[in-house]
């Protein structure tokens, strides 16, 4: 694979997940009864990153979680052979609250069916609502996103990489081609 463009650099990052803290904030009048949890490995970090900047604006905290999928993926068998389970860690109760669903690129949607089959089994919350950094396109089952950083369509031969410095050392958005 290789890079075909940059689409957004750091800057348009944060400013992406700031509007989508406001958007939030607009849509469900504050932060009573909010709690984000985001979907490992990427989606963590940008709900600990959308955390950050709801607390900017309202100066004050909101809950953060942390989704492992793994074990309720469609495709567990043909993602590998020993799949790595990582840990969930959602150390507040979800239930009765208002979650924002967190994760980088929104794609087929299987991956938030997922999510959302994890996170039932944490409690029942009031209203879950997806947040993603980049929505590309592409479903093959019918969820949509409450809050999109940046609309991004792409062809079956691209694929979106978000690139988050604690994991790549550097924030960019790029699509990449396959070759």
């Amino acid at each position: 694979m290789r890079d075909k463009a940059k689409v957004l650099d750091k800057e348009a990052i944060n400013r992406a997940l700031m509007r989508i803290a406001h958007e939030i904030l607009e849509k469900d009048g504050g932060i009573e009864d909010l709690c984000i949890v985001g979907i490992r490995n990427r989606g963590a970090y940008l709900a600990d990153r959308l955390a950050n900047c709801i607390e900017k604006i309202e100066n004050k905290k909101t809950p953060v979680g942390i989704l492992d999928i793994t074990l309720y993926r469609d495709d567990l068998t043909s993602i590998a052979a020993q799949p790595v389970v990582r840990k969930t860690e959602i150390p507040f109760d979800i239930s009765g609250k208002r979650v924002i669903l967190v994760d980088d690129v929104l794609y087929t949607g299987r991956t938030i069916r997922a999510a959302l089959d994890a996170l039932i089994d944490f409690g029942r919350p009031k209203v879950i609502q997806l947040a993603v950094l980049i929505d590309r396109g592409h479903r093959e089952l019918p969820i949509r996103a409450d809050f999109v950083g940046k609309n991004i369509p792409t062809s079956q031969n691209e694929s979106i990489e978000v690139r988050l410095k604690e994991i790549d050392g550097k924030d960019e958005v790029v699509i990449v081609e396959r070759e």
